[in-house]
């Protein structure tokens, strides 16, 4: 089954070649926290843009995250980062993609189990 979804303006639409996962992820650093996204994660070759990149993107501090948005509406759509674990190790090559689950078409992603990153201590 594939997961489907869009920024509010729908200049950045994907698709994810995936099942909507069991709990969602909702992290605790500066910058998610101010965000609230509701993170789904998959493998990179399981996500795909299906409207041309105009995304932008910002990182910060380490700048090993890329952190996408929209640049017409401002919607924070996927961050494409290492594959950390839960106590902030990485094995220094696996990557992994954190999509904005609130974009999924028809889907709540307010009413699914969360899981919580304490992000705001481990990096």
């Amino acid at each position: 089954m594939a997961i489907t979804g869009s920024c509010h303006c729908g200049k950045t639409a994907f698709r994810i070649d995936a099942d909507i996962p069991a709990q969602l992820t909702r992290c605790t650093c500066s910058l998610c926290a101010k965000r609230g996204a509701l993170l789904a994660y998959c493998e990179p070759a399981q996500f795909h843009l299906t409207t041309p990149a105009a995304d932008a993107v910002y990182r910060w501090q380490t700048r090993q995250v890329a952190h996408h948005f929209c640049p017409v509406c401002g919607c924070a759509t996927y961050s494409d980062s290492p594959a950390f674990e839960p106590d902030g190790k990485w094995d220094g090559v696996t990557r992994r993609i954190g999509v904005n689950a609130r974009l999924f078409d028809d889907f709540d992603a307010a009413l699914a189990p969360t899981v919580v990153i304490d992000g705001k201590h481990l990096w």
